[in-house]
């Protein structure tokens, strides 16, 4: 007599069967190896100096996620070891290369068993272990050690700018990582950033992102300014606060714990220049123009710069709805991606028309070394004892693997995303109407 499946085996069974059969026809660039259980299979033409990625799946859990889950799905079984991975980044390329042919065919599978397995899935999942795990690590990420380990010494936690000094976006390549050299491209981006914004000895700036001070600092120290600077974040703000103090600059630059949507009335055209870098990924699109019209209303009526960084969408992609993915679930709850033309179009509806577009700059080539320099400095400095001091949970070795994976997986899926073009990372510049340029004739 047949043995009849369990509800779970028959969702895992059929879960697989829809995914292999996607990959069938879905990959054209590149070669997927899949080994698990039941045996190994090919998918995409094997070619030398190709792109070629085996996945050893560990647990048949990985089925249900991707099928339900997609890229998401991808990542939690990344993180918590269901599934091995030759090469994070061959994974991404792989899957942002076929993305059109493996999410159309996939979301119409998933649309036509979802509602059946829906609670399957929940029952097999939802209240694990795994699951607990993840759940958990979603949240540990606001310790000041964490991003010692893997910042540079002015601990930006942006895109840095390099230059041939470090042999270019694909120096670290080509001829290896060097001392230093994140330390130089942060350092120059910061420079970039402040000249944009045509800083003066004496300016005023106001900044919305404090981070942890690296801007505000070099703003003070090097170019001569006064600087208020906002975060949500009371670690940031005493970390960056003693930094500040350490460098003899607690008299010009405050750190307030602060909304940027209640900034006080005496800011009303108080500032000479504006910046924030990589902050506005977590405005949401509904309060762009209300941001651009709190810039406006600090800035000083006359020869007043402000300058922008955020990582972006391409106008294709752009919504004011994002789907849940990796980043907004585990990294950046909320968040939600701009484009270029929307945050343009937000500064002159919300400045009404008193802002100038200046420059536009797309730094997404840059993006991928800093990643990768992020990786491998996490990898060298963060130790279990280090993080498990602010995190005891993290005492466990298995959620400390499924921890340290979700910052590895990070630094591959953005990587992967600003070298395929499907994220930008964009510094707009805005000045006043009627402003001059730079002295010309």
């Amino acid at each position: 007599m047949a043995s009849t499946l369990s509800p779970r085996a028959w969702a895992v069974s059929f879960a697989r069967s829809s995914i292999l059969a996607v990959l069938e026809t879905a990959i054209n660039v590149g070669h997927l190896t899949i080994t698990d259980s039941e045996g190994t299979r090919y998918y995409g033409k094997y070619r030398k100096d190709c792109n070629d990625v085996h996945l050893n799946v560990v647990n048949d859990s990985f089925w249900l996620r991707i099928l339900l889950s997609g890229d998401l799905g991808f990542s939690e079984a990344y993180m918590i070891g269901d599934v091995e991975v030759s090469s994070l980044k061959g994974a991404m390329d792989i899957w942002l290369q076929n993305q059109s042919g493996m999410e159309n065919t996939l979301s119409s599978a998933v649309a036509r068993i979802s509602s059946a397995i829906s609670s399957t899935y929940n029952c097999f999942l939802g209240q694990t272990r795994s699951q607990a795990r993840l759940n958990a690590i979603a949240s540990y990420d606001q310790s000041n050690e964490l991003f010692k380990a893997f910042l540079s010494k002015e601990m930006m936690y942006s895109c840095g700018l390099w230059s041939d000094a470090e042999g270019g976006v694909r120096g670290d390549l080509e001829m290896g990582p060097t001392p230093g050299d994140l330390e130089a491209a942060q350092k120059r981006k910061i420079h970039h950033v402040l000249r944009t914004a045509r800083v003066q000895p004496g300016h005023r700036i106001l900044e919305f992102g404090s981070g942890w001070g690296g801007l505000a600092i070099e703003a003070a120290q090097t170019f001569g300014c006064e600087v208020d600077t906002l975060t949500l974040s009371i670690e940031q703000k005493k970390l960056a606060e003693e930094r500040i103090e350490a460098a003899g600059l607690t008299g010009r630059i405050r750190v307030h714990l602060l909304d940027y949507r209640e900034i006080p009335a005496e800011f009303e055209n108080a500032f000479d220049a504006f910046v924030s870098v990589e902050m506005l990924e977590h405005v949401g699109a509904k309060h762009y123009e209300h941001y651009f019209r709190l810039v406006d209303f600090a800035l000083k009526d006359k020869k007043a710069t402000a300058v922008v960084t955020a990582s972006t969408f391409p106008e294709s992609k752009f919504s004011n709805y994002q789907a849940e993915d990796f980043m907004r679930k585990y990294m950046w709850p909320n968040s939600c991606l701009p484009s270029a033309t929307a945050l343009i179009t937000a500064a002159q509806t919300g400045s009404q028309g008193r802002f100038n577009l200046e420059t536009v700059e797309n730094h997404a080539a840059h993006y991928p070394r800093t990643l990768r320099e992020w990786g491998r400095r996490l990898e060298a400095n963060l130790t279990q004892d280090l993080i498990s001091a602010d995190y005891p949970a993290l005492s466990n070795a298995a959620d400390y693997a499924a921890f340290k994976r979700k910052w590895e997986y990070l630094f591959a899926y953005a990587g992967a995303g600003f070298a395929q073009g499907y994220i930008a990372c964009h510094m707009l510049a805005f000045t006043r109407e009627n402003d001059t340029p730079v002295r010309c004739d």
